[in-house]
C-alpha cells in the first residue's frame, strides 16, 4: 500500500503523513453554520473531506471522522428574527437540508457531529483555562483572548502583525487590552441564546466552539484538522492559539488541510457576494452524482469554475465510465471485493490528486471498453472508493421512470414500421423520443436506448 502524503498548511509543503497513533486516525473538519441553505462552494468541503476520510479508511484500521455543526451564531439569530421563527427551528430545519443535499452527494455521515449548543461546558472549561493561564482576561461581561500573550500567533497563516490586524476586521472595543484581541464569550441579552457562566449570561464566540469540539471527542492533540482556504484567518488561526495555551504541550492538529474556493466567473463563491447557487439548485440541474464528479475533478487546493460546461463535462465523463462497465456486466459482480488499482491509490496517496485518480481511471475505461472484465471491476473498485459509479449501467443511462414501458412499445413500434419499410414513420418515432431525452441506439444485437440527461 502506497504512503499518504498530504500538504500541510502549516508547514507550507507536503508532508510525509504520520499519525500520532497508526491504530486510530484521528480528523476534525469545520461544518456549516445552520442559517440557511447550504450553496455548491460548502459542498466542495463535504465532499473533499468524503474521500479523504474514505482514503484513510482503506490505510488505517480505525478513524474517527469529527465535522460539527454550528448551530450558534450571530447569523442564526439575524436570519430568525427575519423570518420571524425561533432559533431551534430554523437551526432544526437547516441542518436537515444540509444532510439531505450533502447525502444526494454521496457524502457519507461522519463518525461524529457534534453541535456548539451540546458543549457549552467544555467552552467554559478551555475558557477557565486560558484565564488562569494568563492568555484570556475578563471584562465588561466578556472574555477575550489576548493575542500578544501567544509568541507563535500568525504562524500557521503566515502574516505578520499588521496583516494580523487588518485582516481580522476587529471591532475595536473599549474593554479591549489590544486591538486584535478576539472575542472568547460574550453577553446575550434577554431575546437572545444565553447560558450561564462566570462571566455572566452570555454565548460563545465562533473560535472557541471548534476549539472544544475537538478536544471532546478527539483529544488534545489529532491528526488532521480540515477546512476551506477561507478559514485560515482568523477562524483557524485563533482555533489553534486558544487551543495550544489552553493546553501546553499538546500539538492540537499536526496536520491543517485546506481546500481551495469554488469560483464563479473567476470570483468565489458566497453569501456575501450573491453569486452562490444553492446545493438545492444545483440539484435541479444535474444529479448529485454528476455534481460530485464535477467537485473531484479539480485538485482539492485548486480553485474550479462551477458552470453549465463543467457540468456537461463532468456527465460525459461519467458516461464514458458507465459505457465501459457496461461493456463487461459480469465483472461488477465482485466490485465489493476488488481491490482499487495501485495507479489509483498511488494518485490519492499523492496528496489526494483526484484529477490523477480519474486519469487512471479513464486508462480502465479503456481497457474495460475492449472486454478487459479485471480493469472494469478495477474501475467500479476505484468510483466506490470515490463514491460514485454506485448505479448500474442500465439505471444510469435509462433511469427508473414509469414510462419504461412505454418507451420500449414505441421501440417496438419503430422497428414493425423498419421492417414495413415505413422509413417515415420509423424517423418520426425516434425524433419524438429524441425531443423526450430519449436516445436510441442501434446495433447488431438489436436497438437499445438512454436518458440524454440524468
Amino acid at each position: 500500500m502506497p504512503e499518504l502524503h498530504l500538504h500541510n498548511s502549516r508547514t507550507r509543503r507536503k508532508e510525509r503523513f504520520e499519525p500520532a497513533d497508526p491504530s486510530h486516525v484521528r480528523m476534525y473538519v469545520c461544518g456549516p453554520t445552520v442559517y440557511d441553505l447550504a450553496h455548491v462552494g460548502n459542498a466542495r468541503p463535504a465532499v473533499v473531506y468524503d474521500v479523504l476520510a474514505r482514503l484513510l479508511r482503506q490505510l488505517y484500521p480505525k478513524v474517527t471522522y469529527v465535522r460539527n455543526l454550528t448551530d450558534v451564531d450571530d447569523k442564526i439569530n439575524a436570519r430568525a428574527a427575519e423570518m420571524g421563527i425561533p432559533i431551534a427551528e430554523l437551526t432544526a430545519q437547516t441542518t436537515n437540508d444540509y444532510h439531505t443535499d450533502v447525502a444526494a452527494l454521496g457524502v457519507l455521515p461522519p463518525d461524529v457531529e457534534p453541535t456548539a449548543t451540546g458543549h457549552i461546558p467544555e467552552m467554559i472549561a478551555i475558557i477557565q483555562r486560558l484565564i488562569a493561564s494568563g492568555h484570556a482576561y475578563a471584562a465588561e461581561g466578556h472574555v477575550l483572548f489576548a493575542v500578544g500573550s501567544f509568541a507563535n500567533y500568525g504562524k500557521l497563516s503566515g502574516r505578520s502583525a499588521d496583516e494580523l490586524l487588518a485582516g481580522a476586521r476587529v471591532d475595536v472595543a473599549p474593554y479591549k487590552r489590544d486591538a486584535g484581541d478576539f472575542v472568547l464569550w460574550k453577553p446575550s441579552s434577554p431575546e437572545l441564546p444565553g447560558w450561564d457562566s462566570p462571566w455572566g449570561r452570555g454565548r460563545p464566540g465562533w473560535h472557541i466552539e471548534c476549539s472544544a469540539m475537538s478536544w471532546k471527542h478527539l483529544g488534545e492533540t489529532f491528526d488532521i484538522h480540515g477546512g476551506g482556504t477561507d478559514l485560515i484567518f482568523p477562524h483557524h488561526e485563533n482555533e489553534a492559539a486558544q487551543s495550544l495555551c489552553a493546553f501546553p504541550g499538546s500539538q492540537f492538529a499536526r496536520y491543517w488541510v485546506h481546500n481551495g474556493m469554488l469560483l464563479v466567473d473567476g470570483v468565489k463563491m458566497s453569501k456575501s457576494l450573491g453569486n452562490f447557487t444553492t446545493m438545492r439548485d444545483a440539484l435541479r440541474r444535474a444529479s448529485g452524482e454528476i455534481l460530485r464528479f464535477l467537485l473531484l475533478r479539480t485538485h482539492y487546493r485548486a480553485t474550479p469554475d462551477f458552470s453549465d460546461t463543467a457540468i456537461n463535462e463532468a456527465k460525459k465523463e461519467l458516461d464514458r465510465f458507465y459505457r465501459a462497465l457496461e461493456r463487461c456486466p459480469d465483472a461488477g459482480g465482485n466490485s465489493e471485493a476488488s481491490a482499487v488499482p495501485d495507479q489509483v491509490m498511488e494518485a490519492l496517496c499523492d496528496d489526494l490528486n483526484t484529477p490523477l485518480a480519474l486519469s487512471a481511471m479513464h486508462a480502465l475505461a479503456d481497457a474495460a471498453l475492449t472486454g478487459d472484465a479485471a480493469a472494469a471491476a478495477g474501475l467500479q473498485a476505484s468510483g466506490r472508493l470515490l463514491g460514485f459509479l454506485t448505479q448500474t449501467p442500465d439505471s444510469w443511462f435509462r433511469g427508473e421512470a414509469d414510462d419504461s414501458n412505454a418507451i420500449e412499445a414505441a421501440i417496438q413500434e419503430r422497428l414493425a414500421a423498419r421492417k414495413a419499410r415505413d422509413f417515415a414513420r420509423a424517423d418520426a418515432i425516434r425524433s419524438d423520443l429524441t425531443a423526450r431525452g430519449i436516445l436510441l441506439e442501434d446495433g447488431p444485437g438489436g436497438t437499445t436506448w438512454r436518458r440524454a440527461s440524468q
